[in-house]
């Protein structure tokens, strides 16, 4: 008998709010966490950052703390705000394990070794910067905080690497391999160095409007992304094991899916095959019909290509008649976070009944036509569908049904 997987906790830090409850009353409110920052030999750029203090210092004490860099902080809160959430998860240390995402690895700390180096030579490199730099920093620091021994592992799929992070975790509980696993993403992207290459790279939007109103996904005059910071981490747990416990369920994930474009090094396949692919194998998964699906968290970042592509792939997947939003366009493109950070939001219509709205979208694109929820919509959703695309071709959705 396969092993299903239930969702029994949450945990976010965002820009536009931490803590779950927190998190789902911004985003049913529509509020953005655009802002603009002074950055080193950039001026004034558009973020959406967390909060300067996420917590971790309070956490984990001053000489933990010290020894992550800040997306491991982020990742560790997250996964504190998941582990509480759920409630008595714990358990047998050697059965619970992780599986994070992150895509640009420790910024903060390579930022710094680098303007130590060229400022002072190599004697100003902390010896810290290999193990706080690796992309699998925040898995380590969230695993050694907790003292856990199960599987932990870090997903690196570009943007598509939160919900990979998702469905390997799943596939874990599932093979038996573990009871717990903690999943989701964690990212702090906002430094000089990765902000210039993705402004070179023409995708970050233009600063003609007001910060809030830069994020337009789906829209006619979207021309690119907020670059945002956060972490969002879920607790995945064996059903039977969750139902004995008493524990609260979330919601259930029942689908996975993935795939791979095999084209172009950072635009998507035009024609969203690629992507519908990676649905319809979360759709085969969860042994549900495209039609049957109420709402999908979509990925659309506001780039022009992948946007365009995302709605024909929404279509070719079945799925135009469900309610879309696209919450990037309150707390921005947390690229290897936004899966995790996006699968929380997807559970918001699941739990409360509450389809949050797509900002900034005054003029949808008219083909293919899709149901955007341009305003908050209260709506008895049954399931739901969240995707996640990254540079490279990477392909990702899952299914959620509610409890």
């Amino acid at each position: 008998m396969t092993r299903r997987v239930v969702i029994t906790g949450a945990g976010v830090v965002s820009s536009i709010g931490s803590g779950r409850e927190a998190f789902w009353d911004a985003l049913a409110a529509g509020t953005s966490g655009a802002r603009e920052i002074e950055l080193e030999q950039l001026g004034l750029v558009t973020v959406c950052a967390a909060p300067a203090d996420e917590g971790a210092l309070e956490l984990v004490g001053p000489r933990e703390a010290r020894r992550m860099d800040r997306s491991a902080r982020l990742a560790v809160v997250a996964a504190a705000g998941a582990l509480a959430d759920a409630g008595g998860v714990l358990g047998d240390p050697l059965r619970i394990g992780a599986v994070i995402a992150n895509v640009h690895g420790g910024t903060e700390t390579m930022h710094a070794a680098a303007v130590g180096m060229w400022s002072g030579g190599v004697d100003r490199v902390s010896p810290f910067t290999v193990p706080l730099g690796l992309t699998n920093a925040p898995v380590a620091a969230v695993m050694r905080v907790n003292g856990l021994r199960g599987p932990s592992s870090t997903v690196a799929t570009a943007c598509a690497a939160g919900t990979d992070a998702i469905g390997l975790a799943a596939m874990l509980i599932r093979a038996g391999r573990a009871d717990v696993m903690l999943a989701g993403g964690a990212e702090a992207p906002i430094s000089p160095l990765v902000v210039a290459a993705y402004r070179r790279m023409r995708a970050l939007a233009s600063a003609a409007r007001p910060p809030a109103e830069m994020s337009r996904p789906f829209d006619r005059a979207r021309d690119g992304f907020v670059i945002a910071e956060g972490a969002g981490v879920v607790v995945l747990e064996e059903r039977d094991r969750a139902l004995a416990r008493g524990a609260r369920i979330l919601c259930e994930l029942v689908g996975y899916g993935s795939s791979s474009d095999a084209g172009h090094i950072t635009d998507p396949d035009e024609t969203g095959e690629g992507a519908a692919r990676a649905v319809r194998v979360a759709l085969a998964e969860a042994g549900v019909e495209g039609s049957e699906i109420g709402h999908v968290n979509a990925h659309a970042t506001s780039t022009p290509s992948g946007d365009i592509a995302e709605a024909r792939a929404i279509v070719a997947a079945g799925l135009s008649g469900a309610a879309v939003s696209a919450t990037k366009s309150l707390h921005g493109h947390t690229l290897g976070a936004a899966g995790g950070i996006e699968a929380i939001a997807a559970m918001l219509p699941l739990v409360r009944g509450v389809i949050p709205a797509t900002a900034n979208l005054d003029d949808p694109e008219p083909d293919p036509p899709l149901d955007h929820v341009r305003e908050t919509r209260h709506a008895d959703v049954e399931l739901a569908v969240s995707n996640s695309f990254g540079f490279g071709g990477h392909n990702a959705a899952i299914v959620l049904r509610r409890a």
